[in-house]
């Protein structure tokens, strides 16, 4: 598909008592800050607790746990993961009597709270379960629950359905009318504010004093698991960020993430929103994906340095694993492509995108469809057996595509075909039987259409214009890493402009490695585009002009940093 470059429009000038390095300023002005204190990421300025609704009587009900028997039960994504083992370790640092958790094996019980979790939990004799990142959609299971006498206590920030589950309590900022200020966030966040406010209190109830544990320390977690779920980062996810990122730059984590980023070869001093994103959380989620998401609660539970790098390097072991089932997918979900796109190569007729194959491994299916969504720009589906007769889907999104509303109105339109869905705007799982695939395509297809009619475009790449010849500096890539974190909904500053590639050869089989040069101006630079060959394709060096759309970034090696541009999409010079 052709892209289109769009600049993204300055609004305004930021009021700000001190000055702000131009790029910076520009590219702040540019996601709409006005003032400095919008850029204010202290902990003074997160949403009070007590605004989050369901969070009183959330409390009320652990305290009357206490000396009962908790079983937490997560998801199993890095943000599930995260949330887990936040609430344990809190849990257990406040002094409750016996605390556990479980995470449903994704190719035994699917997702959620289902009552054959409940009946596996149930050989625990809980007296009280407690959902993270998961539950508001689990009716059948929490209805288990309440049968057999244990008491739920839903933590969640999916998007409901049509009725609610019967819970004790519900927290959840996306229920309908709640007023708190940040609907963005996370499964970990949820559990943070949670655990927040019952840290409180047992201050007020005189159960907590100077030697129990504070809710700070756990940042770290909500750091990695809002980052890992790419959830918008609205001002109140990026104070959560910033303060969980401070406190991994001091190694003032757990020692799961510090043996996690040594894995990934990244630098806790230097740690960015990116570094947790590609290095962190990719590995975390191969345990969720491939085996069993316990292995990475137990990394993000160990206290131990040396239990920690063990379990890190299983967790590495497995995303080594996912990355080679990933590759031959990947093959696999071109060459559909390549036949979508017959006889008009670039072209694409449909507008939401379903691929199915017999051999796909049901955990990887979520990333061949980001990774087809992002060539296809087209929101896209990719499905795997559950079991001979049953397919497990996973959605991925474009801007101004709904997903999970998506497969709302197909299951009104035609409730014959999904089984089960769930999920947020830009990524959602589903269910359905193998003999509707069909029909569900065209269904798929038929709704995401009425929805692109008044989307905005799709082939669309918004950046932040073109930078000077001398703003193309260390120096500015320096303060732009400083001014994040970046991420969803805050984007991380790209650019555009016109460069001469002197040379360009392949590494790694897919990476484009080139050295380029601002015309005229007679200043080169080191440049890389990642997984620029697709697989199989003929490799053709570029040469001449191009128009690029980059990032700058530092490239640390044998303790020297080096200013690197990386290279998004690489267009001819004449757009």
């Amino acid at each position: 598909m052709n892209v289109r470059i769009v600049r993204r429009a300055q609004q305004g000038r930021i009021e700000a008592a001190r000055p702000l390095h131009p790029v910076l300023g520009r590219v702040y002005a540019a996601r709409g800050i006005r003032h400095a204190h919008e850029l204010d990421t202290s902990l003074e300025r997160l949403l009070p607790v007590g605004t989050l609704e369901g969070l009183g009587e959330g409390v009320e009900l652990l305290l009357r746990h206490r000396h009962g028997r908790i079983v937490i039960v997560g998801d199993f994504d890095a943000d599930g993961a995260t949330s887990s083992a936040l609430m344990v370790r809190a849990l257990r640092g406040f002094g409750f009597a016996d605390v556990d958790f479980l995470v449903p094996n994704r190719f035994e019980f699917g997702y959620g709270l289902t009552p054959e979790i409940v009946a596996l939990c149930a050989q625990r004799a809980p007296t009280l379960i407690v959902t993270v990142d998961n539950g508001v959609s689990s009716n059948a299971g929490v209805a288990a629950a309440r049968a057999r006498g244990i008491d739920v206590l839903i933590t969640d920030h999916h998007l409901p359905g049509a009725q609610l589950p019967a819970a004790n309590v519900i927290v959840n900022p996306n229920l309908a009318g709640s007023r708190f200020g940040s609907r963005c966030l996370a499964g970990v966040g949820v559990a943070f504010y949670v655990m927040a406010a019952l840290r409180r209190r047992l201050e007020e109830a005189g159960l907590a004093d100077a030697s129990t544990p504070g809710v700070a320390p756990l940042l770290d977690l909500v750091a990695l698991g809002t980052v890992a779920d790419v959830v918008p980062l609205d001002p109140n996810n990026r104070i959560l960020v910033w303060q969980g990122l401070r406190r991994i730059r001091a190694r003032r984590c757990v020692p799961g993430i510090r043996a996690l980023l040594d894995l990934a070869g990244r630098a806790p001093e230097n740690l960015s929103a990116a570094d947790l994103a590609f290095g962190v959380a990719p590995r975390l989620n191969a345990a969720g994906r491939i085996d069993d998401m316990s292995i990475g609660i137990q990394c993000l539970l160990t206290d131990d340095p040396a239990e920690a790098q063990r379990l890190a390097g299983r967790l590495d072991e497995l995303n080594q694993e996912r990355r080679t089932i990933e590759a031959k997918m990947q093959q696999d979900a071109q060459a559909a492509v390549r036949v979508l796109t017959q006889p008009k190569p670039g072209a694409l007729e449909r507008s939401g995108v379903v691929l199915f194959e017999e051999s796909w491994h049901q955990g990887v299916v979520g990333l061949v469809a980001s990774r087809i969504k992002e060539r296809l720009r087209r929101p896209v589906i990719a499905f795997a057996l559950a079991d001979p007769q049953t397919l497990r889907g996973s959605a991925r999104s474009v801007p101004g595509v709904h997903i999970r509303d998506v497969l709302d109105a197909i299951a009104a339109r035609h409730p014959q075909l999904i089984s089960r869905f769930g999920g947020h705007a830009m990524a959602a799982g589903l269910t359905l039987e193998r003999a509707q695939l069909d029909a569900f395509a065209r269904a798929f297809d038929a709704e995401v259409a009425r929805w692109l009619a008044t989307a905005p475009p799709t082939d669309t790449v918004e950046t932040d214009g073109e930078l000077q010849p001398a703003e193309i500096a260390l120096e500015t890539a320096h303060a732009l890493r400083a001014g994040g974190p970046w991420g969803q909904a805050f984007p991380e500053p790209s650019f555009d402009g016109v460069f001469s590639i002197r040379s360009a050869r392949l590494i790694g089989a897919r990476h484009l490695k080139m050295w380029v040069e601002v015309p005229g101006a007679g200043r080169a630079f080191d440049a890389i585009a990642f997984n620029h060959v697709e697989e199989g394709a003929e490799f053709v060096p570029p040469a001449g002009l191009a128009h690029l759309v980059y990032r700058l970034d530092i490239n640390e090696y044998q303790g020297e940093r080096r200013l690197q541009l990386l290279v998004d999409h690489l267009l001819p010079a004449a757009r």
